[in-house]
């Protein structure tokens, strides 16, 4: 126990190094491009003592490292600045809109996790039958299309041409009026679940369908290619062979004995997609409108919002930096032949 709270306590204080690398290079980066923070802040047409005072506001009045050592003053003390775009701390921002990316997050991660793995396992069963290179030619293809056109695909097909699902958004504008959701979490799902809200419930789930399928098109590919590599490596084994010898059923063999010591570098990389995830929920939330962090993510880059780019920039920097520990630490206690040094 002791030895894996300090590896701990040792991966968290190489983090806090990595965190502060990818702060000074972002902070510096967001400001070699050439725009006036101040002019995007109050307008073109402000008067010149406005821009002014704006910059002093601001703090673009003195020079980049005197800036950032108060960027990483207010840093410490929970303050990201506040959005150029928006008006409103840069925390506020992230903290409203987070829910919903989370939302979508989970979902897409679990109908990742929930269909990859199983077709990586029957591709390995069955490897070399028809079943074996429909599931490569899924992988492929999902680990190849980008999700933009994924998305616009799925629109096509299943709202305009089939008409089984709505087409974007997180809610129907009608269904605000005559079945509201009452906000406990700010996770749809949940909160509709809480209040026994049947009716928005589905309407939630049908909306969720789509992005979460355009946003787990590229783990399913990768965990299934991943877990059918290992498992086709673990099946050679000779317990497995023993197992066979001694007559033990096939399914056991395969879900108890060989799945379970073949997870290990599936977990990896459930672990590097749900970081990469993070991240391509950008490109999917403004296919679907669906107003959460990418939307606000996209803005603050064509704004050259300086502060919501930090914010955002250490956000996804900490996500991947907490998944990288707890998929090391999963892997260390399913795995005994994993040991944390």
């Amino acid at each position: 126990m002791l030895h894996k709270l300090e590896y701990i306590l040792r991966r968290l204080l190489t983090s806090l190094f990595v965190l502060f690398g990818v702060s000074i290079i972002t902070f510096f980066l967001a400001r070699v491009v050439p725009n006036d923070a101040a002019v995007l802040y109050i307008g073109p047409k402000a008067r010149a003592e406005d821009l002014a005072r704006v910059r002093i506001q601001l703090g673009l009045d003195k020079p980049l490292p005197v800036q950032y050592a108060f960027y990483m003053r207010d840093l410490l003390h929970g303050d990201l600045g506040i959005s150029i775009g928006t008006k409103r701390p840069v925390l506020q921002e992230i903290l409203d809109r987070a829910p919903a990316t989370l939302e979508l997050l989970f979902t897409g991660m679990f109908l990742a996790v929930l269909i990859g793995i199983p077709l990586g396992v029957l591709s390995a069963r069955w490897q070399g039958k028809p079943l074996d290179v429909g599931v490569r030619t899924v992988s492929i293809i999902g680990v190849s299309i980008p999700a933009f056109f994924l998305g616009m695909v799925l629109q096509i097909v299943f709202f305009r041409n089939l008409h089984l699902l709505p087409l974007a958004g997180r809610v129907t504008s009608d269904l605000r009026f005559t079945h509201p959701i009452e906000t406990i979490t700010h996770f749809y799902v949940l909160d509709t679940l809480l209040t026994k809200n049947w009716v928005a419930l589905k309407d939630v789930l049908l909306l969720l369908l789509l992005p979460a399928l355009t946003l787990a098109a590229y783990p399913i590919g990768l965990i299934a290619r991943m877990t059918r590599a290992a498992m086709l490596e673990v099946m050679e084994q000779d317990y497995i062979r023993t197992a066979r010898a001694y007559g033990i059923r096939d399914v056991i063999i395969t879900y108890v004995y060989a799945l379970k010591n073949a997870i290990s570098p599936t977990l990896t990389v459930i672990g590097l997609t749900i970081a990469f995830a993070l991240t391509g929920t950008f490109f999917v939330e403004v296919i679907y409108t669906w107003g959460g962090l990418g939307e606000f993510t996209v803005r603050a880059l064509l704004n050259i919002d300086y502060p919501a780019i930090m914010g955002i920039t250490l956000l996804g920097a900490s996500a991947y930096v907490v998944i990288n520990l707890v998929v090391d630490i999963l892997q260390a206690w399913i795995d005994p032949r994993v040991s944390l040094k």
